[in-house]
């Protein structure tokens, strides 16, 4: 299929983008540019919306003659009524999703792009030829640390792990406290000044009462630091890391009812992050990591919290430490490029169904 202007429709809004948007829409625009197509946003809410009322934006897509609509996480009726409408005009529709399955929205839909094999592996039988992988791409690739800073500290000195993550953790995964040599910086949505004492009163309150002795020794813990994210303050903490930690709790109970854990759905991204940066990175072993690290060459996985302070321990080798954060980058930088991913996007906006096509096969 020929494809001229793709429109999207976004789930939160450019000036203020959650990550999902940054990085499998906005973050693609300019090489979709370059490799022959014009991308124009067509929809995005003023506050982050995953099933907002589209109503009008079949009316725009006919007005700025997409060939292509790509619905970057949106879902629910109002989607899923775009999707068929647009449908009905001839123009083809990808849902983009990066965490969740909706069979209404792969149904209506001539594509959905999801982030992960096992991601796609949830997806029913008779929809597997709708479903395609593009990963997330690496945001800075060419931030990475220098050697000397990876051989900085000796097996007898405290060592700095860096976890980066979208929610304001209330401990530890995992690990709970870090081993004695240790240093864990949290970089999370934690507010600062007088509204980190509020969020820390309101997070007191909501705690459960078994849970509160919990919360307390996490706040005192002086190996732990936790401090407000931002965009840049993420890659200078982790240019100042050691090591870089994704520890992941899994519900025992969602395996044992047949529930998926949300956390099994999450990208490679965090991970593959912290591997182009250069660290060696200690994560709990998730289906889109398993398919990434190459145990104890380009990272170590680990599964239980034994296997967390075996693995941590072998990275106090100053040698070894460079050794994994050299592999890491070498074995994420080429793969996971958003030049890549976006290249990958092109190749399955080219192979939708054509117009004609479609018309013919409903004679």
């Amino acid at each position: 299929m020929t494809v001229k202007r793709v429109g999207f429709v976004l789930c939160s809004n450019q000036a203020q983008p959650i990550p999902s948007t940054r990085i499998a829409a906005l973050r693609m625009l300019p090489f979709l540019a370059t490799l022959g197509m014009q991308p124009l946003v067509l929809h995005e809410p003023q506050q982050p919306d995953e099933t907002p009322d589209l109503t009008g934006v079949a009316q725009r897509v006919i007005e700025q003659g997409c060939d292509v609509v790509v619905l970057q996480k949106v879902h629910g009726p109002s989607a899923v009524h775009l999707a068929r409408q647009l449908s009905a005009s001839g123009v083809r529709t990808v849902f983009l999703v990066c965490d969740l399955v909706d069979i209404a929205m792969s149904e209506a839909t001539d594509a959905t792009v999801v982030v992960t094999d096992y991601l796609k592996s949830l997806h029913p039988v008779a929809l597997q030829s709708k479903i395609h992988v593009v990963h997330d791409g690496i945001e800075q690739p060419h931030q990475c640390k220098d050697d000397s800073i990876l051989l900085a500290r000796s097996e007898d000195q405290h060592l700095r792990a860096v976890l980066v993550t979208s929610a304001s953790l209330d401990r530890l995964p995992v690990l709970v406290r870090p081993p004695a040599w240790l240093r864990v910086r949290i970089v999370g949505q934690y507010a600062s000044g007088l509204r980190r004492l509020r969020q820390i009163g309101w997070t007191w309150r909501v705690q459960p009462p078994q849970r509160r002795l919990d919360y307390m020794r996490f706040l005192v813990d002086h190996r732990i630091e936790c401090v407000p994210w931002g965009a840049q303050r993420v890659y200078r903490e982790m240019m100042l890391a050691d090591i870089g930690v994704i520890p992941i709790e899994v519900s025992p109970a969602n395996s044992a009812n047949g529930l998926t854990d949300a956390c099994l759905l999450k990208s490679e991204n965090r991970l593959t992050m912290k591997m182009s940066m250069g660290l060696p990175v200690v994560a709990t072993a998730i289906p889109s990591y398993e398919t990434v690290i190459d145990q104890g060459v380009n990272g170590f996985l680990a599964r239980s919290r034994p296997d967390w302070n075996a693995c941590l321990a072998a990275l106090r080798d100053p040698g070894r430490r460079r050794e994994m954060g050299l592999a890491a980058r070498a074995s994420v930088a080429s793969r996971f490029s958003t030049e890549a991913q976006a290249a990958e996007l092109v190749t399955v906006l080219k192979t939708l169904p054509s117009q004609l096509s479609v018309r013919q096969a409903r004679r």
